[in-house]
């Protein structure tokens, strides 16, 4: 077996567990750890002058980012909300009010105006992404679909480079991550208990 196929079966192992605590956590504790978490992204200096940024709409018990999507929406930034499309690439949508997200595929939430294009992220002053981890060095652990993996190689092809922070629970930054060869390190988490970053 491969160090690549190791990586693989490590990180299904590990994303069992973290979802697992994901879903005992009472909805109250999730409500006010989501506000904590929008008071502290938003005094981020990544997010301070940012006039686009790519987020996404948090479900069941994903650090919530709603109450952050309002905030930077009416401080009049541009908010981009993935939309996910048939081959796992991701779409962008302008995120104008909860009132105008649907239901979409695998549960998730997406704006219901106009598509912008999947380079519409490249436009974007800091990117915010999902994830179930990261460790020490920045590793980001997302959820295995890949759509994340493409949009961090757009990124990097266009060679553009903006902050990428995660939005996590305090016990989801680990030791270590198990890493494949496409993943990238992210600059900043953001937990409840505050802000960390991570230098190259």
């Amino acid at each position: 077996m491969n160090s690549n196929t190791n990586g693989k079966a490590d990180k299904a192992t590990l994303r069992g567990e973290l979802l697992e605590a994901r879903r005992r956590l009472p909805e109250d504790d999730a409500q006010e750890a989501a506000a904590v978490l929008a008071r502290r992204a938003l005094e981020l200096d990544e997010l301070a002058d940012a006039h686009t940024v790519a987020a996404y709409v948090s479900v069941g018990r994903e650090p919530g980012t709603r109450a952050l999507l309002d905030a930077l929406h009416a401080r009049g930034v541009r908010v981009l909300l993935p939309v996910l499309l048939p081959d796992n690439d991701l779409d962008w949508g302008l995120y104008t009010g909860t009132e105008r997200l649907v239901r979409a595929g695998r549960g998730l939430l997406e704006p219901d105006g106009a598509r912008l294009g999947p380079d519409a992220v490249l436009g974007a002053d800091a990117v915010l992404l999902p994830g179930l981890a990261v460790d020490a060095r920045g590793m980001r652990l997302g959820r295995g679909g890949g759509s994340y993996d493409r949009v961090l190689a757009r990124l990097a092809h266009a060679r553009v480079q903006p902050p990428l922070v995660v939005l996590l629970y305090d016990d989801e930054v680990v030791a270590r991550v198990p890493e494949e060869p496409h993943d990238h390190p992210v600059h900043a988490v953001v937990t409840p208990s505050g802000v960390r970053r991570f230098t190259a």
